[in-house]
């Protein structure tokens, strides 16, 4: 790749709102507010969270147990950062259960040091900012019905000299209603909500990965016309499970380039293969 194919230009926010205006076709990543500004304008493609989740449907929820690897890969692998880390578990029941068993499992994780070959955590290197996202979920966690289950496994928010860190942290929500139902951090976070499963697809919103886990082909019908989830999994998958045949969220080819066939007789490939 030609380095002329490369610009770093350092600055605000305005420094990247002035260069999206002036380009012709653009793609960005941001916040969900960075989504709701462009929203409309066919000149940008905006990446926001993932809001990925994991839904257990009724036919299999009461085997919950025998999901808890996936759950707790999902949400912890990759120290939680990517869109495709679970940020929510969905389910009519169990749900307590379900949170404290995450809770236990994931909790008691150790920041490490990054050098250390079982670091899991990655670190908050703008200051101020572990700090920030840890207030907003204490703040979360004061709305009735909101329960942060890892609490008894030890403090969350580890400050250091030059980072910080925030421990892996599961949160119970007893309806989709509440703030924390649908919230997504940079680090292992996930609310496990209680709803009913004819619920889950309308209360979900937006959401970039679902790992149905069902067996229920009707619900699974219903899951794959819905068009609010990007990525469709039926079935045990980790929400994190990545098949590189398929597009992330649409292909960077339909929106940078115009689609254009283009054929040859065989010779003339023949000719191009000697070459």
């Amino acid at each position: 790749m030609p380095k002329e194919a490369i610009g770093i230009y350092p600055g605000g926010g305005d420094m990247g709102a002035e260069t999206v205006s002036r380009c012709g076709r653009v793609m960005i990543f941001g916040s969900t507010q960075t989504v709701k500004n462009y929203s409309g304008n066919e000149q940008v493609q905006v990446h926001g969270p993932g809001y990925s989740k994991i839904l257990l449907g009724d036919d299999v929820v009461d085997q919950w147990e025998d999901y808890l690897d996936l759950m707790a890969d999902s949400i912890y692998k990759n120290s939680g950062r990517g869109c495709i880390n679970c940020s929510g578990v969905w389910a009519s029941r169990h749900t307590e259960e379900i949170a404290e068993a995450l809770a236990e499992r994931i909790g008691p994780y150790e920041v490490k040091d990054p050098t250390d070959p079982e670091a899991g955590l990655a670190a908050f290197t703008v200051p101020g900012q572990a700090e920030a996202v840890w207030g907003m979920i204490e703040e979360g966690c004061q709305e009735a019905g909101t329960t942060h289950v890892t609490a008894k496994h030890g403090a969350r928010l580890e400050q250091m000299e030059r980072c910080d860190y925030i421990r892996p942290t599961i949160l119970h929500c007893d309806s989709p209603d509440l703030k924390m139902a649908n919230t997504e951090y940079m680090f292992p976070f996930t609310s496990v909500v209680k709803c009913p499963q004819e619920q889950m697809i309308e209360k979900i919103g937006g959401t970039l990965v679902a790992s149905a886990i069902t067996g229920d082909e009707a619900w699974a019908a219903q899951l794959t016309d819905a068009t609010n989830i990007d990525r469709l999994n039926i079935g045990p998958l980790p929400t994190i499970a990545l098949n590189w045949l398929q597009p992330h969220e649409g292909s960077i080819v339909d929106f940078l380039f115009r689609a254009r066939a283009y054929q040859t007789p065989d010779e003339r490939l023949k000719a191009l293969s000697a070459r």
